[in-house]
């Protein structure tokens, strides 16, 4: 894997973290949880991330 390659599945695993993270706050936020609360639940969130579909669609094969 070339060094553009290997920035691309950086990128893609940092999307889906963000997205992850940003998607559990909100959720919780709405919810009523404290920004407290709602922060845990987005680490909660990000440390759980299957990243297998990322790292499969990043470099178009079907495993690591």
């Amino acid at each position: 894997m070339g060094e553009t390659e290997r920035l691309a599945l950086a990128e893609a695993v940092r999307a889906a973290c963000l997205r992850a993270a940003l998607n559990s706050y909100e959720n919780a936020r709405t919810d009523g949880l404290c920004d407290a609360g709602a922060f845990e639940l987005a680490i909660d969130a990000v440390r759980s991330l299957d990243l297998r579909p990322v790292v499969d669609s990043a470099t178009g094969s079907g495993g690591y």
